[in-house]
């Protein structure tokens, strides 16, 4: 049975900043299976910190003396992939001049973190299991198979069923990775440790700058504790950091924080998305569903105003949104019809062009947009769509995206 004590020493050993319910079950299942050799999965979304749990799992494991090799599968591309896990010999592919260790064979004894492991190859996924299996691998262009004694921790932000409905990610290694699972928190889900987290980032910029540490006001704190946090404890250090260099006021009343908060995560976007988190996690592109539905309002109205002023000889002028852009608000069978705009009372009415699109243009017209904004650079354009590099790659790949759409 895990202690009170020795949460509270995990914590501050790591450094962990809560004391929310869900915080301290994730961690007492992370110290109760640290003695033993079995496979965790740890989820949650972006943002959470979800790498402590694999360092804590080898810190207080018989392993802890040996190696602990971090991996991030999404930043590796896919035709090297096989080659940084499992290794490979002298000649195998172009470039292969000498032999080279694999992580897996390089952390032989100790542990292996494979971050973001929804993003690997199913090729990749077959070696993978086997070495679950067995503890055996192949090195890439070799014959031999070799050994390897080593506890794998994977993590995740996606939802790896819906992974395996779709063909993307393979069900027996799920069950392999799944042994024991961890589920790490939202930020939203653990409030009350919002404004612990804040006040401790707010006076580690402190110390590091050496300026006097912002305080919240109960408005400020209240505020901090019904948004919506996306990006959660990142998003969070991010917001402490910005106002604790650019305010000069050390005490951040709640319009203050404001101005550092984007709107469309507010608290009413908070109890709309948590009312539909009973039923699932809100996915990536439902979200760009609803962020091109909204665009496409814009676009409307601007080509309404257009033709309203080619018609009757005015002068145009750009048309303002008849409101600002929110993400998820709405239920998928539920999209909002554009108010009449002022021109339209004329005798003459412009109808709203119709545009039929399906799934896929919706998505494609997302990424081109993103790649626009980013002026090609696909790394910002996966931040901007809240995905990963290799999603992205992938994406464009699917929908047949070019230089020349961008």
């Amino acid at each position: 049975m895990v202690e009170n004590t020795d949460i509270l020493s995990v914590k501050q050993r790591f450094g962990i900043i809560g004391n929310s319910e869900a915080l301290n079950r994730a961690l007492g299942v992370a110290l109760r299976v640290a003695p033993t050799d079995l496979s965790v999965l740890v989820t949650g979304e972006s943002g959470v910190g979800k790498e402590f749990f694999p360092q804590i799992i080898h810190a207080y494991s018989a392993r802890k003396h040996a190696k602990y090799i971090a991996v991030n599968c999404g930043a590796i591309p896919e035709g090297t992939i096989d080659s940084e896990l499992f290794g490979h010999e002298k000649g195998s592919f172009t470039g292969a001049t000498e032999s080279r260790k694999g992580y897996f064979e390089e952390a032989d004894g100790g542990t292996i973190f494979l971050d973001e492991v929804g993003e690997l190859p199913l090729s990749t996924q077959v070696r993978l299991l086997r070495v679950l299996q067995s503890g055996e691998f192949l090195r890439v262009g070799s014959a031999r198979a070799q050994k390897t004694n080593v506890r794998v921790v994977a993590a995740t932000n996606n939802d790896l069923l819906k992974s395996i409905e779709t063909g993307r990610f393979r069900e027996d290694l799920y069950y392999r990775l799944n042994t024991v699972p961890i589920a790490v928190p939202a930020l939203r889900e653990r409030p009350e440790d919002i404004p612990l987290l804040f006040r401790k980032f707010a006076a580690d910029i402190a110390v590091q700058y050496h300026m006097p540490a912002v305080t919240l006001d109960e408005g400020a704190r209240q505020l901090l504790q019904n948004y919506y946090w996306r990006g959660n404890i990142r998003q969070l250090k991010n917001v402490a950091e910005q106002i604790s260099a650019l305010e000069r006021n050390r005490t951040v009343t709640a319009d203050i924080l404001a101005g550092y908060l984007s709107p469309n995560q507010s608290s009413a976007h908070t109890m709309t998305v948590s009312g539909a988190a009973a039923g699932g996690d809100f996915s990536t592109e439902r979200e760009l569903l609803y962020k091109i539905l909204f665009d496409m309002r814009s676009d409307i109205n601007d080509l309404k105003r257009m033709l309203g002023e080619m018609m009757h000889g005015t002068t145009h002028t750009p048309a303002q949104p008849t409101q600002p852009e929110v993400i998820g608000l709405l239920p998928s069978s539920v999209v909002a019809r554009p108010a009449e705009e002022d021109y339209a009372e004329s005798e003459e009415v412009v109808d709203e062009p119709r545009r039929e699109l399906s799934k896929s243009d919706m998505q494609r017209e997302q990424i081109v947009r993103a790649l626009k904004n980013n002026n090609g650079r696909r790394r910002d354009a996966a931040r901007e769509l809240f995905m990963s590099e290799r999603t992205l790659y992938r994406r464009i790949k699917e929908l047949g995206i070019t230089d020349e759409n961008i």
